[in-house]
């Protein structure tokens, strides 16, 4: 048991040291994104459905119409790639939320409840990657060591 928490730990710290590894890559953003980054959204405006066991509130003025407009559509990621962004993606924004003095906390205000081995379902896990997506690219931040891609 030791042995697989020293290889978790190994592999974390090496996915963490990568993650500053081409920091200085440009995304790119269409002319379509930057039209909507600038527009309001209707912030009653819902995505998630009701009737599930776990439910997202992102509460981020423009991401409902990014997802409607920009983001690939349901079933394009398997629901095992999207938990494993989701879970680097949120292991990194949780530290940069408990870093205020490093990282700016009016972008890294909450910490996120994402524990891996839980099934959230599909839909959970497909608003949660997209909406690191495009916080990664409305605001130039870069999460990890993959690039922000539509």
């Amino acid at each position: 048991m030791k042995k697989i928490q020293v290889y978790l730990t190994l592999i974390l710290l090496l996915c963490y040291s990568m993650s500053s590894l081409g920091q200085d890559d440009y995304v790119e953003l269409t002319e379509k994104e930057k039209e909507l980054f600038v527009q309001q959204d209707d912030p009653d405006e819902e995505v998630g459905e009701t009737d599930l066991e776990y439910d997202i509130i992102i509460m981020d003025i423009g991401f409902n119409r990014w997802l409607n407009q920009i983001a690939q559509p349901k079933g394009y990621y398997s629901q095992s790639f999207l938990e494993q962004r989701n879970y680097f993606y949120v292991l990194e924004w949780n530290r940069r939320v408990l870093e205020p003095r490093v990282f700016d906390p009016l972008l890294y205000e909450l910490q996120i409840n994402y524990e891996h081995g839980i099934d959230y379902g599909y839909d959970v896990n497909y608003q949660l990657y997209n909406y690191f997506i495009y916080f990664q690219r409305r605001f130039n931040q870069r999460l990890g060591p993959f690039l922000p891609r539509i």
